[in-house]
């Protein structure tokens, strides 16, 4: 496993990584490892997305299966005008 280093952290920033990592009851390396892993994807992660983008766009082109149990907004405006 790969080592990380981070020099020149700015105070403020610092000192809000301590206070997390405190309300959490972890270390600034756990705290710091968890947002990576968050806010940072791997490619695995990436091609995840990418397959579920694409599954969706494939849903959306489908046509509904039904009208549904809804009017269309043409005929709730047809309805509304006949009051």
């Amino acid at each position: 496993m790969a080592s990380l280093v981070v020099d020149n952290v700015p105070d403020d920033l610092y000192e809000a990584l301590r206070a997390r990592a405190h309300r959490n009851g972890t270390s600034i390396a756990t705290e710091v490892m968890a947002l990576l892993e968050q806010f940072v994807p791997t490619e695995a992660e990436l091609q995840r997305r990418r397959e579920s983008c694409e599954r969706l766009a494939e849903l959306r082109a489908k046509p509904p299966l039904t009208p549904g149990p809804f009017p269309s907004a043409e005929e709730m405006i047809r309805e509304d005008r006949e009051r």
